[in-house]
């Protein structure tokens, strides 16, 4: 198939990677350009958002937030403009789940279709074609694009109508953010009780406290390793739109508000590009003793 893609961001590049490597031609645009690497791999370049539509079938948006897709759509030289009937766009970003039921029945305005599809899985599932994809939409126009999606992911679920997609992937983040939080409280309280944080750790992975935010996030703790597979300030985003849906429908989220709490610490101490996994360092600044005891990074 003829695809588009915009965005080519740590998510992006990967996932276009899997697409070329199943035979689809992708055309594509960023702010930063098409990278050396994709273009010499087949990916054509297009100079804006309009361009990618006029040349694709199934448009795919991998972007930071709201604002930034509803400028991709719809603004000057936006994907709108040359949308028509046949044509899909499938956004698989993390953004609002209201806006996502406006952007959806504004593009079926002409003619075409939506599928809101934001990932779980980071930079290491993007790699490794293992996303989970949280899909909002019509079921004919998930069918169409399920192929597609099980490129990049091994569990695609279509969750219900557009914006469906949209709110599993916010209470996917809400879950993530509080096991982070668990797991760097749990670790501090070790460290704070002078016992060996690592063999907590390790005495920990063989019971009911067992997660993959233990055993990957946990050992980034120990070991100070916060280069980002997903920053903070777009964990701090993804839990902005949890608090403002959450106050939309009457829903009380205080566990998710003290997460964001300690990522706006990380943030004001200049960690909002590290991984979120340094809610940590957050967390070991709260939890030091004021007279001895030890301190991390």
């Amino acid at each position: 198939m003829k695809l588009g893609w915009i965005g080519l961001g740590i998510m992006g590049r990967p996932m276009v990677q899997h697409l070329l490597a199943a035979g689809h031609t992708v055309h594509a645009c960023s702010r930063s350009g098409v990278p050396a690497e994709l273009a010499a791999q087949g990916v054509v370049a297009c100079a804006s958002p309009a361009d990618v539509a006029r040349e694709a079938q199934v448009i795919f948006l991998m972007l930071p937030d709201t604002p930034d897709v509803a400028k991709v759509l719809f603004d000057d030289g936006g994907v709108a403009a040359q949308l028509g009937a046949g044509q899909t766009v499938v956004d698989m970003s993390s953004i609002s789940p209201v806006a996502t039921r406006e952007f959806a029945a504004r593009v079926a305005e002409r003619g075409a279709s939506f599928l809101d599809a934001p990932v779980s899985g980071g930079e290491v599932g993007a790699k490794a074609a293992s996303l989970t994809i949280m899909c909002g939409g019509d079921e004919a126009v998930f069918a169409a694009c399920e192929p597609l999606l099980r490129l990049m992911g091994k569990n695609v679920t279509l969750v219900g109508g557009c914006g469906a997609g949209q709110t599993a992937k916010v209470a996917n983040q809400m879950i993530v953010a509080l096991n982070i939080q668990a797991v760097a409280e749990a670790l501090s309280f070790a460290q704070d009780a002078g016992v060996d944080p690592a063999r907590v750790r390790q005495a920990l992975l063989g019971g009911f406290a067992s997660s993959r935010v233990l055993e990957v996030h946990g050992q980034r703790m120990l070991d100070g390793a916060f280069a980002p597979g997903f920053r903070i300030a777009l964990h701090q985003k993804d839990l902005r739109l949890a608090l403002e849906s959450a106050g939309s429908v009457g829903a009380a989220l205080p566990a998710t508000r003290l997460a964001q709490d300690l990522f706006d610490g990380c943030s004001a101490n200049g960690e909002a590009q590290l991984d979120h996994s340094a809610m940590f360092r957050e967390m070991r600044r709260r939890s030091s003793k004021p007279a001895g005891g030890s301190t991390a990074n």
